[in-house]
């Protein structure tokens, strides 16, 4: 008989397994990619993931069968860490920016295959948008923020969207595969999206990625106003106030924030006091 392994020998599996669900796509993996990423058999990987998902840190898809680290395991991270949440902690560099610019300010994060809009500072041009207003969403790739956010995502990612929402962004009819992956290639070389689409007449926008600690995109900041305040000369001065805002925003997000991962969920959330006004006019 095998000598039985002390009580905490199981505690580094445990971990091995939870630091692997953190590296999955956001649909999750089989058992079978999951043992063979950390080395185990099958048996044992299923047995620790049955483990965690009675403790409530695994979901299992049902019909899927796939395995992803739980809501409950976000939140649980994040009270270590900004306790206010991504919408609180942008929320005052919205504000500084709207009234700096005198334009209209979005904070975007992704969602699967699309952007949504996660909180909005009021300027005092009348703008139209393409996520419209607080919780508006938009396939990855429309607009300057969604495009932001798409441009920067690792390049396995970035083509599983650009695969599954060509069709979406086709609907536009000014989109095809050479311009969006053109514009994704500008994008990352300029560091910002800036230019004027002409989807949405006499609207333009520019917006730049917020970058974590680790260098993923978990959000953008994006500009909308009329055409005639992007123009060439000023167009710079924006980038770079927005530049300088994502630059000091995106180490201090919290890389489990359960905002980044069901950002829906967040909006029907009370708005914590501490972050002032919901609108920049309020």
């Amino acid at each position: 008989m095998s000598t039985p392994e002390p009580a905490s020998g199981g505690v580094p599996r445990v971990f091995a397994v939870i630091r692997a669900l953190s590296r999955v796509p956001p649909e999750g993996a089989r058992v079978t990619h999951l043992a063979q990423s950390v080395g185990l058999t099958q048996a044992t990987t299923h047995r620790l993931l049955q483990a965690l998902v009675a403790e409530g840190m695994v979901e299992q898809d049902e019909r899927s069968k796939l395995y992803r680290l739980s809501v409950d395991f976000f939140a649980l991270a994040a009270q270590a860490g900004n306790t206010g949440g991504l919408r609180a902690l942008c929320r005052p560099a919205l504000l500084r920016l709207c009234a700096s610019l005198g334009d209209t300010l979005f904070l975007l994060v992704r969602s699967g295959f699309d952007a949504v809009c996660l909180d909005r500072a009021e300027g005092p041009f009348p703008i139209r948008s393409f996520t419209g207003d607080i919780g508006g969403r938009v396939a990855l790739g429309v607009g300057q923020g969604a495009l932001a956010i798409l441009a920067f995502l690792p390049e396995d990612e970035r083509e599983e969207v650009i695969r599954f929402n060509l069709s979406r962004v086709r609907e536009f009819g000014v989109y095809d595969e050479v311009y969006l992956r053109t514009e994704i290639e500008r994008v990352r070389q300029l560091g910002y999206a800036g230019r004027n689409t002409g989807l949405l007449d006499g609207m333009a926008g520019v917006a730049v990625p917020v970058l974590s600690a680790e260098g993923r995109p978990v959000a953008a900041l994006s500009v909308g106003t009329i055409a005639d305040r992007l123009n060439p000369e000023r167009l710079p001065t924006v980038v770079a106030l927005l530049q300088r805002e994502a630059a000091q925003l995106g180490p201090r997000i919290n890389p489990f924030d359960p905002v980044l991962r069901r950002p829906s969920q967040s909006l029907a959330e009370p708005w914590p006091e501490s972050a002032g006004p919901r609108s920049a006019d309020a």
